[in-house]
């Protein structure tokens, strides 16, 4: 499989607003907690940053989209595309990759 076709896979996992909501907020709070963790010295804070984005992307699979975490399969291209995830949704751009991975032309943001 190429990251391409990994990436409409992805996107089809994280169907529902709800999951990519959590994803987001993982992901957020896990960066604060990276920059945190150098800017203070302090190891934990790596741990906890770990810790937190997996624990809300995993929920949001478990319990809202009800499906296994690409993490598994694949976790370097799952931890980029959480990311890529997130800069295309602030950025508005999320919608189109979305329906692409739908192939609908629906154009959802969230």
């Amino acid at each position: 499989m190429t990251y391409r076709e990994f990436w409409l896979v992805y996107l089809r996992a994280h169907n529902r607003p709800g999951t990519r909501v959590l994803h987001y907020f993982g992901s957020l709070t896990a960066l604060i907690l990276l920059i945190c963790a150098v800017a203070l010295f302090d190891w934990r804070l790596l741990i906890a940053a770990v810790v937190v984005g997996y624990a809300c992307a995993w929920l949001g699979h478990v319990v809202v989209e009800r499906n296994r975490p690409a993490t598994f399969g694949h976790p370097a291209w799952s931890l980029i595309s959480d990311y890529r995830m997130l800069v295309l949704w602030f950025g508005g751009r999320l919608g189109a990759h979305l329906a692409r991975s739908r192939g609908d032309d629906a154009n959802r943001s969230i």
